[in-house]
């Protein structure tokens, strides 16, 4: 084990973890030990986390970790019972890949117990000591940008009439669909129902997207101007149900699939989405845990946003889709 961390955990009442340590003990950078890092994510059946799951496998065996990868397939009451099984049967760091830190309270403890930092990303939208580092993208800027597109399709946002479409347990799509709605109805639009509407499992997002939609277009022919969503998947299922009712509305996502950048190259209702750098984010937190296993050092801060990239009909043909990464 990385004998500062321990040291750090023992004075958290006093300093917070996000302080860069000291000199590593005897299992720091000389030590002959391969480092055991136990990573998980609840997002496997998505394509990003699928995408992370073979991501953090190939740069653990590059490195030369001793890597337990756990997949939970958004069932906490499996995954987080198995984390903390290989906590327990010791590693040196955890890496949390996109699962929302206020579902893994038993896995923070074990592993704050056991003296091993959490490694984060997309897993929190604001700093927590439970995690030595969470690096995500900007919210607040996704909204701006895919907000923005709207407003400039649209002409004006006041008065018009937006559905913003959402999914509370996932960190980030909580946080920038709740700033959606603020933006929106600071700027005077309408938006239905005055809050996200949620989607109840990412897994059929598409299918429940595609309902809502279609629903409320039903009671209100003509009634949508726009649609928001916080993730692709869910602005499928938007873009479906508008183009079989006839419906003029526009619609952004999050992530930057391929069936997207398709979608917003056809120049249909889809206008827009967001490139969310993951590599770059992978690679910043990988870093991160090369130093720490190297020397026992965490980063300075215990929290940080990176920029993101609208992508429209102008620079979709440069993106490199996510689901291909």
């Amino acid at each position: 084990m990385r004998n500062k961390f321990k040291m750090l955990v023992a004075i958290a009442a006093t300093a917070a973890l996000a302080l860069t340590g000291c000199a590593a003990g005897d299992s720091g950078g000389g030590s002959n030990e391969p480092f055991k890092v136990v990573a998980f994510t609840s997002g496997n059946q998505t394509p990003i986390g699928a995408w992370w799951v073979k991501a953090v496998t190939a740069k653990a065996e590059e490195l030369g970790w001793d890597l337990t990868m756990v997949q939970g397939d958004f069932d906490f009451q499996k995954m987080n019972p198995a984390v903390e099984s290989a906590i327990g049967q010791g590693t040196d760091a955890v890496f949390d890949g996109y699962t929302d830190v206020a579902s893994i309270g038993s896995i923070v403890t074990a592993a704050s117990d056991a003296g091993v930092p959490i490694f984060a990303m997309d897993s929190a939208t604001e700093a927590t000591d439970a995690f030595v580092v969470n690096v995500i993208p900007d919210q607040q800027l996704i909204v701006d940008e895919t907000a923005g597109a709207i407003e400039q399709n649209l002409g004006t946002l006041e008065g018009k009439n937006i559905m913003v479409i959402g999914h509370d347990p996932h960190a980030g799509i909580r946080e920038r669909s709740g700033l959606a709605v603020e933006t929106f109805t600071a700027a005077g639009a309408n938006v239905v129902g005055g809050e996200p509407q949620q989607i109840i499992s990412p897994a059929t997002g598409r299918d429940e997207a595609l309902k809502l939609v279609a629903d409320y277009l039903a009671a209100n022919p003509g009634g949508l101007d726009a649609v928001w969503t916080g993730w692709d998947d869910a602005a499928m299922g938007a873009v479906k149900a508008i183009t079989e009712a006839g419906s003029s509305a526009v619609v952004t996502g999050v992530d930057a699939i391929s069936e997207s950048i398709a979608e917003i190259q056809a120049g249909g209702p889809f206008i827009a989405t967001v490139e969310q750098p993951w590599p770059a984010i992978l690679d910043t937190v990988i870093g991160y845990m090369v130093t720490y296993s190297e020397s026992g050092d965490l980063p300075s801060s215990n929290f940080e946003t990176v920029g993101v990239t609208l992508v429209t009909a102008e620079n979709a043909a440069d993106i490199t889709p996510s689901d291909k990464l």
